[in-house]
């Protein structure tokens, strides 16, 4: 695995969470998945709303092959020997206010995408590898899995150990090492923009 180095002082779980494709296909304790969940419910949200909204399988339940089957041809090929896979979605009213919408800009989308981040920094903390996939297929997954329409499905994301990188297709062997970030001075200005 290649080194990461930050430019600037943060904790390792920052620099240590990646999102490798190659799962070692063992099983993992629902103890386990609860906990990498319970961080994802304490991330911040707007109003404190709290959209965000979870279901999830774990290797070997009678539910994992529904959720494998909801992911695209491309990430169900490797996806498929994770732990748990977990999708992830945002309410698009206000809970409680049945009918009201939650306008608040879209931040019931960037809500969800908190409780991931949260969620995926948990995983790495306990020694598992995450990774999140737009590649689901979202026209199905509400009638599938009993989603109400009101909830926006986001992402699906794989959980697990990792596994052999010769698993993988050869194209995807090449990519499974940490990717590096831009620096810093080229996505947070001071003052403005230019």
């Amino acid at each position: 695995m290649t080194a990461r180095k930050p430019d600037h002082p943060v904790e390792d779980l920052f620099v240590n969470r990646w999102s490798p494709r190659a799962f070692d296909g063992a099983e993992m304790p629902e103890a386990d998945l609860k906990i990498i969940l319970e961080a994802a419910r304490w991330a911040p949200s707007a109003f404190n709303i709290q959209p965000w909204r979870f279901v999830y399988a774990l290797r070997g339940d009678k539910n994992w092959q529904t959720l494998v089957e909801l992911l695209n041809p491309f990430n169900r090929d490797w996806a498929q020997h994770a732990s748990a896979l977990v999708f992830l979605f945002s309410d698009t009213e206000v809970d409680g206010k049945e009918g009201k919408p939650n306008r608040s800009n879209g931040n019931h989308s960037f809500d969800a995408g908190s409780a991931w981040t949260h969620a995926a920094l948990q995983a790495t903390a306990l020694g598992y590898h995450t990774h999140g996939m737009a590649g689901i297929l979202k026209d199905e997954i509400h009638e599938r899995l009993g989603v109400p329409l009101r909830f926006t499905p986001h992402i699906g994301f794989a959980v697990g150990k990792r596994g052999d990188a010769d698993q993988l297709p050869e194209s995807l062997q090449a990519r499974e090492t940490p990717s590096a970030r831009k620096p810093l001075e080229e996505i947070a200005f001071s003052g403005n923009w230019a």
